[in-house]
């Protein structure tokens, strides 16, 4: 990360012309951003909102009938005796049970010993080190697409690990900074690793799901969108790769080598050292020996782990794939970091977990307050109401299959300009949403599936992306005059390519009605 700590180039001094074009939409999208308030304080506004709502509906004597069914249900309000007595009773039980607290911040424990071990680096590194200079795009572009497995981290580490790897095969540093970002960022919910991310887009689709009674035949678990993400991955890494070679590098001026290093000075060395070598080795012989243990827990007949009727799927695996991957997780960063003495014993393996967990801090302030407005809506029937609303709007206009999704899809990616939080914008609109899918046939797992395009394809060209900063800081070191309009236009290039060839993805997934993981279909059964 010796990148980030370049000085920057001076501010030019101010300039007379007037924005136009993309810098004209930077700013509308900057002002918009800045003047919604923090998740916190918005979610906490929405509870009033709801609160208020649900009283009014209630005293005005409405109801609402889920179609196809006789369940009739009234709203009730948050904002009467009862109301106020279900709160105080259930405050505490809203927030403790709410299923993404629970399951990120234990994947988060895990991956947070992996990264502090130097597993995570290490393993990228292993994989771009020695690949052809032709092919290097293409892999970055791949590996950057598996990087939502390190959370946020992935848009520190990568990007600039891509530029020296450039650098080093003798093609441009910023293609591989600018584009290895990108694909980070545009490519987040892809992938066929599996890490917090996806259990907290599970625990809130599951709360979701809850808004509708009767769904037991509705069952997200973490690997619901797997097969799916595994897919997209490796088309939006040929796509990224594609970009990078052929339209990102070609268009970025004149570099030279000296410009970054007058002193002389070597690139940074990617290569492994013996140790680093060594540690990996262990550590893949270890996680291979837990996953046969796992697998043998798994797959034999009358195995624990079988599902009822000694089915593979669904199973107590699926619904318990959260532990298991916390342990491999956990047992690759001690393996590791015992290996190559990065860890120091047990109290580095617990000072590791305890700082991943101190940086989830403000999530867990954010989640407590979205539990109690998840939970008012579905103890007013709030959420029903809206859901039938919406599946019946959706109706009106002629969306009832796949243009439904992309409509919302695009919903999504608008909403993900101002809303970066993948977290805070699906427990907005995932409680209306899901359950109004459901109710025109559609499976939860497909959702999901359609929320994951929308809430990374845009995300590399906002400014609330507080990593552009970042990544124009580490920019200039190679192009001291790149400014930040300069730096969305390249990354730009990304997202209309990445949005069509996901949906593109999904509607071969929903044209032949492929399962989107394991036991998630694409629709409701």
């Amino acid at each position: 990360m010796s990148a980030g700590t370049g000085q920057r180039a001076a501010a030019p001094g101010p300039s007379t012309q007037k924005p136009r074009g993309i810098d004209r939409v930077l700013v509308l999208v900057e002002r918009a951003g800045n003047a919604l308030p923090n998740p916190v304080v918005l979610f906490t506004v929405l509870f009033g909102v709801v609160a208020v709502v649900s009283t009014a509906l209630a005293l005005a004597d409405v109801s609402v009938t889920v179609p196809g069914t006789d369940d009739t249900k009234q709203i009730t309000g948050l904002l009467t005796g009862a109301g106020v007595r279900w709160l105080v009773e259930n405050l505490v039980t809203n927030f403790a049970a709410f299923p993404p607290i629970a399951a990120v911040l234990l994947m988060i424990m895990a991956v947070g010993v992996a990264e502090r071990a130097g597993l995570l680096e290490t393993a990228m590194r292993a994989t771009l080190a020695r690949a052809p200079r032709a092919f290097l795009p293409y892999l970055v572009a791949l590996v950057a697409c598996q990087a939502h497995m390190m959370s946020d981290v992935a848009a520190i580490v990568l990007p600039p690990l891509a530029a020296v790897v450039f650098k080093s095969a003798g093609r441009h540093p910023a293609a591989g900074l600018i584009g290895g970002f990108a694909c980070v960022t545009a490519g987040y919910a892809a992938g066929f690793t599996i890490g917090s991310l996806d259990a907290l887009y599970t625990g809130i689709t599951q709360q979701a799901v809850a808004v509708l009674s009767d769904t037991h035949h509705a069952d997200v678990n973490i690997l619901a969108n797997y097969f799916f993400t595994a897919a997209s991955s490796l088309v939006l890494g040929l796509i990224g790769g594609f970009l990078i070679s052929r339209v990102l590098e070609p268009r970025l001026p004149a570099y030279s080598a000296a410009a970054d290093a007058p002193d002389g000075s070597e690139s940074e060395d990617i290569r492994l050292t013996p140790a680093e070598r060594r540690g990996l080795l262990c550590t893949g012989l270890v996680v291979a020996v837990y996953a046969a243990v796992v697998l043998s827990l798994w797959l034999p007949n009358g195995a624990p782990l079988r599902g009822e009727g000694g089915a593979l799927v669904p199973s107590p695996l699926l619904t318990g794939i959260v532990p298991v991957l916390f342990g491999a997780f956990l047992l690759a960063g001690v393996t590791y970091g015992f290996t190559v003495k990065t860890l120091s014993g047990s109290e580095g393996v617990v000072a590791a977990m305890t700082d991943s967990v101190k940086n989830m801090s403000g999530y867990v302030v954010m989640m407590f307050v979205a539990a109690q407005v998840i939970a008012v809506f579905n103890w007013s029937n709030l959420g029903v109401l809206l859901a039938v609303k919406a599946a019946a709007l959706l109706k009106s206009v002629g969306l009832t299959g796949f243009g439904a999704l992309v409509a919302f899809i695009l919903l999504v990616s608008c909403l993900n300009l101002v809303i970066l939080s993948g977290s805070a914008l699906w427990s907005l609109i995932g409680p209306v949403f899901v359950p109004a899918f459901m109710l025109l046939g559609m499976s939860p797992a497909l959702s999901q599936a359609a929320f994951r395009i929308g809430d990374s394809a845009t995300a590399v060209i906002t400014p609330m992306n507080p990593y552009v900063f970042l990544l124009l800081a580490l920019l200039q070191r190679y192009e001291p005059e790149a400014r930040l309009g300069t730096l969305i236009s390249r990354l730009a290039i990304f997202v209309v390519p990445f949005l069509v060839a996901w949906l593109g993805i999904l509607a071969v997934f929903y044209g032949f009605d492929l399962p989107l993981g394991p036991g998630a279909g694409i629709s409701l059964k």
